[in-house]
């Protein structure tokens, strides 16, 4: 049994990320249907919104599904009580100290997983007692690593260092790029790009139609000296990358960020003044398929790419 389908009690090792502004019930309940686990993105929910979406998804589905919650969130003392009031079985804990509210989740039954960038971090994790870590390369489009250390570096080295589960991102959106995860360690992959540009995502039509018309070389990993997202190509990421290249500091970058910019981008469709973060691999997709379709189309590749391998590691529930 694969442990990460046995951890969250879903039939396919396939998690849709819990991305801001773009992971909201309608994609959440999606993948959980599908055999995946779907995750609402708390990081851009007032408590209310939460509450709202976490029922909206009860409803939707029967199967498990998850909140990520960055812990740099203002009110992560409200988000983290509507969890366990509202029994949400699984949370991802990001951009901050999982020791923070590990334990007083697992308390209450909850599975824990936290999203890393190295090998440092995956093994503070584990100390912490998670039950799994994402480990999320350079190539991802949220919340990254200074480091730069992309995904067929970090996902084996954080695999060598950890005993518990690893589940790959960044970069992944296909079943080749799936089997390249098992190759390297992971034990399931996190999607967040693919999702993004799906029917059910939260993200607007605007920032979907952008996202499939990306070409390579239309993102950056940028704001480094805040908290490092990737950027897709427009208006005011140029504004950003000019900046950074004048060596803006700290206090300036985030004056230029302002309050509100990714809601603008990603939710309201403002493509010249919002904030776009999307992955590297948002090249490589061309299309606005349902959510269910991007899981099968995984497992049905998979399944065919894997035909006739003995090696359980690779085995697909």
């Amino acid at each position: 049994m694969n442990r990460i389908c046995e951890l969250f009690g879903i039939d396919r090792p396939i998690v849709q990320a819990g991305m801001i502004w773009c992971s909201g019930w309608e994609l959440a309940s999606a993948v959980s249907n599908a055999g995946g686990l779907g995750i609402l993105g708390a990081g851009s929910m007032y408590p209310e919104v939460l509450k709202d979406q976490i029922a909206r998804t009860q409803a939707a589905t029967t199967r498990p599904f998850a909140v990520n919650v960055p812990l740099i969130y203002p009110s992560i003392e409200e988000h983290m009580a509507t969890i366990v009031d509202m029994q949400v079985p699984i949370v991802f804990t990001s951009a901050g100290n999982p020791k923070a509210w590990t334990q007083h989740l697992q308390s209450h039954g909850i599975r824990v997983v936290h999203v890393v960038s190295s090998v440092k971090f995956a093994l503070k994790a584990e100390a912490a007692g998670v039950d799994a870590v994402v480990a999320e390369g350079f190539e991802a489009g949220g919340h990254n690593g200074r480091e730069e250390t992309t995904t067929l570096v970090l996902v084996p080295a954080v695999a060598d260092a950890c005993t518990i589960p690893v589940i790959a991102a960044g970069g992944i959106h296909d079943a080749r790029s799936t089997l390249a995860a098992f190759a390297l360690g992971a034990e399931a992959v996190q999607i967040g790009s693919r999702f993004v540009a799906s029917r059910e995502s939260s993200a607007h039509q605007a920032f979907k139609d952008a996202v499939v018309q990306a070409g390579e070389g239309a993102t950056r990993l940028s704001l480094k000296a805040l908290t490092p997202v990737r950027l897709l190509d427009n208006p005011f990421a140029r504004e950003v990358w000019s900046a950074e290249s004048g060596h803006a500091t700290p206090e300036q970058l985030a004056t230029l960020l302002g309050r509100g910019r990714a809601k603008r981008g990603m939710f309201e469709g403002d493509l010249t003044e919002g904030e776009l973060e999307i992955g590297q691999v948002a090249a490589a997709l061309n299309d606005l398929p349902q959510a269910a379709d991007i899981v099968a189309a995984i497992d049905r590749g998979y399944r065919a790419l894997t035909a006739g391998m003995t090696d359980p590691h690779f085995a697909w529930p």
